[in-house]
């Protein structure tokens, strides 16, 4: 998976290392507070970490995690950005751009061809990161799951 990204300010230190990502902590935030993820269980969010690169920002005092998001990938043409949530008590900081920020950072190594994701709320955020939305959306097509 490459080399560990990590950025520091004052305030925020954005990673890269899966061993600094509170698993508990981040599966709350989800499952109480994305609308994407309400009632998410455990189990699953922590397949679905296991399965995926993790990216963290922290408070550079403390240490507690104050947002999360991963990507799920195949390290050479495409990734899809998911599970961005940052800590309702951050927001407004900057902390959801930094950590956007970060995990592109961390993936441009990689040369992809594309990388993907949903939102219902917060386009603002993913244009200021260079996200546009489709030109011919009637092209994707999504097969609903089980949950």
């Amino acid at each position: 998976m490459g080399g560990m990204t990590e950025i520091s300010t004052a305030r925020h230190v954005f990673s890269s290392d899966p061993s600094r990502i509170d698993a508990e902590r981040v599966h709350a935030l989800l499952s109480t507070h994305a609308y994407w993820a309400l009632g998410r269980p455990r189990e699953v969010h922590e397949a679905a970490m296991a399965g995926s690169r993790n990216y963290g920002v922290y408070d550079a005092e403390t240490g507690r995690q104050l947002a999360y998001a991963r990507v799920v990938t195949d390290g050479a043409t495409f990734a899809w950005l998911c599970d961005v949530i940052v800590d309702p008590d951050a927001r407004g900081a900057g902390i959801g751009v930094r950590l956007v920020q970060g995990v592109l950072a961390d993936l441009e190594p990689l040369r992809l061809k594309r990388i993907a994701l949903v939102t219902e709320d917060a386009h603002g955020l993913y244009r200021k990161a260079g996200f546009e939305v489709l030109d011919d959306p009637e092209r994707w097509m999504v097969r609903p799951g089980v949950l």
